[in-house]
């Protein structure tokens, strides 16, 4: 068994505050026992090592202690994505094999009106004032546990995270044997974390890439600052307040955190390493972010599936436009041209990942072999490697849109688009969006003689998807490009709308 790093820090430091969140505070020994009784808690629900526990709530103290009690239990965290709603998240607690879901105040009435389309015996848990019928109270179960527990589980544990499938639905990227210890370690040297650092938790907790720096800091010892749900203006005051020194963010959450710090000037000095990821970062946010903050940009290329795989170092921001970095040590990253060999320098090909860090779907054998080729690993991007070394994405294979750092699935969209009366045809894209980076885009063609507005439709879909899917705007049109074997031409589509974007995503 691998390290219970926490129960070490509760051990040499157990004063030092842990987590904090609002007024509330843990330290470590308090977060410790908090955890133990976490896993005494679900454990005697009948939960056992490698079962899998659903977690649905915006970022919270709770669910800092449901993360750490569960991997002491050697449990399985999946966060379910808080926009998700009806047989959204009945499908991931289904597919995981939940067997227990647990929700927080905000989100309990979601899940409890998914919870008819849940098969299994799955236990309900509640946290907060907000109770469903039936559910369990979780401050009911901490209080009749122990906050003694000996450790199953230790290291960061195994993980499960669902991320978007080009069918609609979602796909668990599955760990069974979690992180190697040996991989963390090296991501921590790679951002130069340290145990002195102060972070701040902002992005979604459901998000790989949140939960992970936030868990990496954890492993450190250093103090996490947790922000409910991000706001630009509070957060830069926790920065200032805490005196915070990294956080992670995605690029549309950095755009409105510089457009805060213009607006309304914080003290950063303390702030030196802002981590982005999930999605391409414009070179003109990143100029505008050195302005106001200093050179303190970290930017990595990595998927659920396969982790951090390449790295752009602050100095490299301005002098590589465009580029994701280098590819980290340990991570075997082959280009793939159309015709099956490897691309040439500055050659563009499907960017192929072989490591440890790669991930299996779970329940979905046929889609891990469809994106495994002789070891090496596929998520659909394509990319090109410069002379020294560096990568830059220039395109996708799949039609996967990145709107805020979320993915997004057009075929799922389009679904819901047909299944309307008025809807003969429908194509769904990403196009140019400058906060969001992409936004959807529904091209729609009518049955004769029907009617429907735009609103109508982007209605329709906000009933049946979580609104980050919905479309954003209609373009109506007399008929959709499509070859002689009817395969629709997204490219045809794609090209009016990104003519003037100065970019191909």
């Amino acid at each position: 068994m691998e390290l219970d790093f926490l129960a070490s820090h509760a051990e040499s430091l157990p004063d030092k505050p842990a987590v904090i969140c609002g007024g509330e505070v843990l330290s470590f020994a308090a977060l410790s026992k908090r955890a133990s009784r976490v896993a005494g808690a679900f454990t005697t629900l009948g939960c056992a090592e490698g079962d899998r526990i659903a977690w649905m709530s915006f970022n919270s103290i709770a669910g800092a202690e449901i993360a750490s009690g569960l991997r002491r239990a050697g449990l399985v965290i999946v966060p379910v994505n808080y926009r998700l709603r009806g047989q959204e998240i009945a499908f991931v607690l289904n597919d995981s094999g939940a067997r227990v879901a647990a929700a927080g105040p905000d989100h309990a009435e979601a899940m409890a009106a998914a919870s008819p389309d849940v098969k299994g015996d799955v236990r309900f848990v509640a946290v907060g004032d907000s109770v469903p019928g039936g559910w369990l109270v979780y401050d009911q179960l901490l209080r009749q546990a122990s906050d003694e527990f000996e450790a199953v589980g230790g290291g960061l544990g195994a993980s499960m995270i669902y991320t978007s499938g080009t069918t609609g639905n979602p796909k668990g990227a599955w760990r069974p044997n979690g992180v190697d210890i040996a991989n963390v370690l090296q991501v921590i040297s790679i951002f130069e974390l340290a145990q002195s650092d102060i972070h701040l938790m902002c992005g979604p907790g459901y998000h790989s890439a949140v939960g992970f720096f936030s868990a990496l800091h954890q492993v450190l010892g250093s103090t996490v600052v947790i922000q409910p749900k991000f706001e630009a203006d509070a957060a830069l005051d926790l920065i200032e307040r805490h005196r915070v020194t990294t956080t992670f963010m995605a690029p549309t959450l950095l755009q409105r955190l510089v457009d805060a710090q213009e607006r309304h000037p914080r003290d950063t000095s303390f702030l030196r390493a802002i981590i982005l990821g999930a999605a391409p970062c414009p070179f003109a946010l990143k100029e505008r972010a050195e302005k106001v903050f200093g050179q303190v940009l970290w930017e990595f290329y990595g998927a659920t599936e396969t982790g951090i795989n390449t790295v752009l170092r602050p100095e490299d921001q301005l002098r590589k436009p465009g580029s994701c970095g280098t590819a980290v040590p340990g991570q075997e990253i082959l280009l793939l041209s159309d015709d099956g060999t490897e691309a040439a320098t500055g050659e563009p090909g499907e960017l192929m990942v072989r490591s440890s860090w790669v991930a299996e779907y779970y329940n979905r054998p046929d889609a891990t072999t469809r994106s495994l080729r002789d070891g090496f690993f596929s998520v659909g991007d394509v990319a090109y490697r410069d002379a020294e070394g560096y990568f830059y994405i220039c395109d996708r294979r799949i039609d996967m849109i990145i709107s805020g750092g979320v993915n997004i699935y057009p075929a799922e969209v389009e679904a819901v688009l047909h299944a309307h009366p008025a809807v003969m045809d429908a194509a769904v894209i990403g196009i140019p969006d400058e906060e969001w980076g992409e936004s959807v885009k529904a091209v729609v063609q009518l049955r004769p003689s029907a009617r429907v507005t735009s609103d109508e439709l982007i209605a329709f879909c906000g009933e049946r998807l979580a609104g980050y899917k919905k479309p954003r705007s209609v373009d109506f049109v007399h008929e959709l490009p499509r070859d002689a074997a009817g395969k629709l031409l997204k490219r045809n589509l794609r090209e009016a709308y990104w003519a003037g974007a100065g970019r191909k995503l």
